[in-house]
């Protein structure tokens, strides 16, 4: 996998790291290609949740596949933009660390890259299902 790795706000992961966690789940899933993920501020993300979905509202991470739909036909999979402020939040929330929520919230991005989705229950149920397995497989190597 190449991954671009672009940090527009404060986070303590490297380009390696993240890397090292697409890698992981892109063996799970079976793909290879490129993938751009960004690190970027509330206010951009909140931006653009509002202008890409319609939702006025910070969110941890947004995905946009550029093989939606097979309109693009190259070896890139897609963009992830992960809010790593809302990341920490939700690890707190959740009474996990900060490494483990930021990776399973880029490996839910990375999924959606994929064409997984959780719109429906049995949707849900399997890329979850894939997420928490690729996260439980990770955390042994951390």
């Amino acid at each position: 996998m190449i991954v671009i790795f672009n940090k527009k706000a404060r986070c303590p992961w490297t380009e390696k790291d993240v890397k090292k966690m697409i890698d992981f789940a892109a063996r799970a899933a079976r793909v290879s290609g490129n993938v751009e993920v960004n690190v970027i501020g509330e206010k951009l993300i909140k931006k653009l949740n509002f202008q890409y979905r319609g939702v006025d509202k910070v969110t941890d991470v947004l995905s946009f596949a550029w093989l939606e739909d097979k309109v693009v036909k190259a070896e890139n999979i897609g963009e992830i933009y992960l809010c790593h402020k809302r990341i920490v939040r939700q690890a707190r929330e959740f009474g996990v660390s900060p490494k483990e929520e930021f990776t399973r919230i880029l490996i839910h991005g990375f999924l959606h890259l994929l064409g997984y989705d959780h719109q429906t229950k049995n949707q849900a149920v399997k890329m979850f299902g894939l997420q928490e397995a690729v996260v439980k497989k990770f955390k042994k190597v951390l």
